[in-house]
């Protein structure tokens, strides 16, 4: 099971990085859904490698095939098969490391772990495998749509130690974050993230940075107390994303500090129920959706592979120096948006037939 996610939905992904394909297998979607190859590839477009000078050079179309599931441009309830062939593969690239685990990589974990390792790229482990979650997170995205309304908006919301200041969430929309290349609908912040990219790019080094992501319109009574509360589950599925670290969901760390008189979301009536004032909860109270906006936000390390020589040892604890010829990102957090925007699909769409088998 740790290749499945979810519970009335389930995602199965499967695929290494240098292999034949990648892809998903997707079960218990709901029937009489438009869905296409078509919608499903925008947001895989948003997350391919190769798109710009801030990405890794691997130039991938990552175009996505339906192989069953769906049949005259709606699902039909049984399993939707999606699969994205490997095309810009070069194993060779990594013939040099497999006698080294690389520092801060899945090598030397998978080889304790299985006894054996991909023997190119990170296999499982690289982010190669989040092109399975973002297929079938774009068709869950069109069932929320569908049936509920809901949005889902993801932004970079820092790169190192430059922070976007962003005012109303409620206005945000993807055109506003795609209106740059690294996906920050603060033009100024934008500016300033894209020149710190490609200046650690050309030091051969790597970043990390923040996404944010904003869902409108989930309606209050989302979620399973005790052990799958609503942000829980999103902070699950958040930490299983290749190079993140941390997760923090409305007023996070930052309402430690607070005491409750400050941080309490009063009620008030808006339209024919209630709503709070204030959104410190983030849209969750008790682990279930309380009706406001959620909000959360997604920290993810510098990645990995970088192009400096590293002084480290390799399996038979021999010290050696290591540097990486294979492609990669100096900033992984533009590409990693739709990822997130993906994954939290899941679990809205997981939580929204949990909701409906109560009725």
């Amino acid at each position: 099971m740790s290749n499945t996610f979810g519970n009335f939905l389930k995602v199965t992904t499967f695929g290494e990085s240098h292999g034949k394909a990648v892809g998903a297998v997707i079960d218990g979607f709901p029937s009489r859904i438009p869905l296409s190859e078509e919608v499903i590839q925008v947001q895989l477009d948003r997350r391919r490698p190769g798109q710009n000078s801030i990405s890794t050079p691997r130039n991938e179309s990552d175009t996505v095939k339906i192989i069953s599931g769906v049949e005259n441009g709606v699902t039909l309830g049984t399993p939707i098969t999606l699969v994205v062939e490997n095309k810009d593969k070069r194993p060779g690239d990594y013939s040099a490391e497999n006698s080294i685990p690389r520092p801060s990589h899945a090598d030397y974990t998978y080889m304790m772990k299985y006894g054996v390792k991909a023997s190119s790229g990170g296999g499982r482990a690289s982010a190669r495998e989040t092109v399975g979650r973002v297929a079938a997170g774009a068709a869950a995205e069109i069932f929320l749509k569908t049936r509920f309304g809901i949005e889902i908006v993801g932004f970079v919301s820092s790169v190192g130690n430059i922070n976007a200041k962003i005012s109303g969430y409620n206005a945000l929309t993807r055109p506003l974050v795609e209106a740059s290349a690294v996906r920050c609908p603060n033009p100024e912040s934008a500016k300033l993230m894209e020149e710190l990219i490609l200046k650690v790019k050309d030091e051969g080094d790597s970043i990390g940075g923040i996404v944010t992501c904003v869902c409108k319109n989930v309606p209050a009574g989302w979620g399973e107390p005790v052990f799958y509360k609503l942000e829980a589950a999103l902070g699950a599925a958040m930490l299983s994303i290749p190079a993140v670290k941390g997760f923090q969901i409305g007023s996070g760390f930052e309402g430690a500090a607070m005491r409750g008189s400050e941080h309490n979301d009063i009620f008030i009536k808006k339209n024919s129920g209630l709503g709070t004032l204030t959104n410190r909860s983030g849209g969750v109270q008790g682990g279930i959706s309380n009706g406001e906006l959620i909000y959360f936000r997604t920290a993810f390390k510098p990645v990995a592979t970088i192009n400096k020589e590293q002084t480290t040892a390799d399996y038979q604890g021999n010290e050696t120096v290591l540097k990486s010829t294979g492609r990669h990102d100096p900033c992984v957090v533009h590409r990693a948006v739709p990822v997130v925007e993906s994954m939290t699909a899941l679990v809205l769409a997981d939580m929204a037939l949990m909701q409906e088998a109560r009725v």
